[in-house]
């Protein structure tokens, strides 16, 4: 279930050009399960309707007009009361400037001032406007008391300028929500390992052998965590994904350079979870030079490439926990194409792991390159659980809360 699932979201719009993008958001945290009600200043109404976030969010958006009707006196304490979250998005120069000295003027500063959860912030102005001294002023004056203030971008902007003032894209911005809203959760002051995408092993300067992983179970489950509060480091071979905000991320290429940063995280590592798909061989010399393809004629001799063993993670992992008990869990993955159950078990049991999350990768709607997967979830003590056909999403959410319970034994 989405973090954002039930959650009351106000989303507070202010005059800029970026208002355009706050309906994207809306759209977004309403599609995660949130429930999101919009007050818009008198300036972004300048850019966009309260008709557009109604249409988006299927609630009622309030503007100041709203302020001065019959229910003026309670409204903004209302709104204030039941929102878990407040984010102002776009946040101009000026709406910054009222916020940091309590000024109370239009029914977004009075809703803020009465409101005492988290707050988030995403400035968009020009960039001399962000740089001023007294912009800087009132952001670190936010900041103090609490305020999560997120960007802005660099690029162009509405003067036609090059410079740092564009409000940060809504998909970065729900990241940072997920992050303020599980920033208490059952996973607050543990350090989590993920592990994501396949290694590669290189051939020669331009070729690599490699495998079909896309890494979106690591990604998935590396979300998760944070979500429970958990600090994140997510080891990752070359995938086209985009980490989840607030994860520490590690590139690597390799067997052995994941192996190397896997190693050197282990210390302060509570959960390892060992979602990569770590190539089994690769060529016992990679070619200095492009090999070049032999000529067709029928005496002409066939390459060879001989291959070797890459390094065993889980089996070095289990090694350095017999002696330092840390990890406390660890997860690992079987991707097989046969006997499923038997050779997960084997792994299981041979790279003594506490968890194994086994999938048939034949199956054309779980696996490799897919939004979706259908696990077999099988524990040290014995149990199994078979899932059924979820989201990746679906999938890692369910892993975490085995960890939390593997956690509490």
């Amino acid at each position: 279930m989405s973090i954002f699932h039930d959650k009351r979201i106000l989303l507070g719009v202010s005059g800029s050009i970026a208002a355009y993008k706050s309906a994207d958001l809306a759209s977004k945290l309403t599609q995660a399960g949130a429930h999101v009600d919009v007050i818009l200043t008198p300036g972004a109404e300048k850019f966009i309707t309260p008709l557009t976030f109604q249409s988006v969010t299927g609630r009622r958006a309030y503007t100041d007009a709203d302020l001065w009707g019959g229910e003026a006196h309670v409204l903004h304490v209302g709104l204030a009361d039941q929102a878990d979250l407040l984010v102002i998005a776009p946040c101009t120069a000026h709406t910054l400037a009222k916020l940091a000295h309590g000024l109370a003027d239009s029914l977004l500063t009075i809703t803020a001032l009465a409101y005492r959860g988290p707050l988030v912030l995403a400035p968009a102005m020009d960039g001399g406007m962000y740089e001023a001294p007294a912009t800087q002023a009132n952001l670190e004056t936010l900041r103090k008391r609490g305020a999560v203030v997120i960007g802005p971008a660099e690029g162009h902007l509405a003067s036609g300028l090059v410079g740092k003032g564009r409000m940060v894209e809504p998909a970065e911005i729900l990241g940072h929500l997920r992050l303020v809203l599980g920033r208490n959760g059952p996973l607050a002051g543990r350090s989590v390992l993920v592990t994501a995408g396949g290694t590669q092993e290189p051939l020669d300067p331009v070729r690599v052998l490699t495998n079909r992983s896309s890494g979106k179970q690591g990604y998935a489950l590396a979300q998760a965590a944070l979500d429970a509060g958990a600090q994140v480091t997510l080891i990752s071979a070359p995938t086209a994904l985009t980490p989840p905000v607030g994860a520490r991320l590690i590139p690597v290429e390799t067997a052995q350079q994941m192996l190397q940063a896997v190693l050197t995280e282990l210390p302060s590592t509570d959960v390892l979870l060992m979602a990569a798909a770590v190539a089994d061989f690769r060529p016992q010399q990679a070619a200095s030079e492009k090999i070049k393809k032999p000529s067709r004629t029928p005496d002409a001799p066939a390459s060879l490439i001989v291959l070797e063993t890459t390094e065993d993670i889980l089996g070095t992992v289990a090694r350095a926990r017999s002696e330092t008990k840390r990890p406390l869990v660890v997860v690992g993955f079987a991707a097989e194409s046969q006997n499923l159950i038997e050779n997960a078990l084997e792994k299981l049991h041979s790279k003594q792991i506490d968890l194994i999350v086994a999938n048939d990768i034949t199956a054309p709607d779980a696996g490799f390159n897919v939004d979706t997967n259908r696990v077999t979830l099988l524990a040290a003590d014995g149990t199994q659980e078979s899932l059924p056909l979820m989201s990746k999403a679906e999938v890692a959410e369910i892993i975490i809360k085995r960890v939390l319970a593997l956690l509490e034994t």
